[in-house]
């Protein structure tokens, strides 16, 4: 089923099948980076707030049996995009121009890890964005970013 037209979702999302009440991509084209991923759901929480959601496993884990520094930042991107527009980030195409995570406790492999994202302000051509990851309700991972917003796809930002 499509999504609701009321919703800001990001563009090609869809109810995912198999968690109702979240929105999905889909699977991500084998091969990709985002595919290293895996499953990432998401969906707006209130106005100008969203959840995302990724599913880490063992494949996302570092040496000390936690969640990968990179695994989660690349998750923090993603959800920055996904949670961005969920929250009411305006359509268009953006490139990431900073971001800045804190790791404030360690995140497990097998437990579902979810990004809170906020929609802090929007301009003409940058978006900011804070949030905090958690893992069973508490707090593991903090966030801050900004898009910029760019004209054409792939091109010079």
């Amino acid at each position: 089923m499509d999504a609701p037209t009321d919703i800001p979702l990001p563009t090609g999302a869809k109810e995912d099948p198999d968690f109702p009440g979240w929105f999905s991509y889909g699977d991500f084209p084998r091969g990709s980076f985002a595919a290293a991923t895996g499953r990432l759901l998401f969906r707006p929480t209130a106005p100008g707030r969203a959840q995302c959601r990724m599913f880490p496993t063992d494949a996302h884990g570092n040496m000390g049996g936690s969640i990968h520094g990179g695994a989660v930042m690349s998750f923090v991107d993603m959800a920055m995009f996904a949670g961005g527009r969920c929250a009411g980030m305006a359509e268009g195409h953006y490139v990431t121009l900073d971001m800045t995570t804190h790791f404030i406790a360690r995140g497990r492999p097998g437990v579902p890890l979810d990004a809170h994202v906020e929609l802090v302000r929007q301009t003409r051509g940058h978006v900011f964005l804070q949030g905090v990851c958690t893992q069973d309700g508490e707090p593991c991972y903090s966030f801050t970013g900004t898009l910029k917003r760019i004209r054409d796809r792939n091109a010079p930002a």
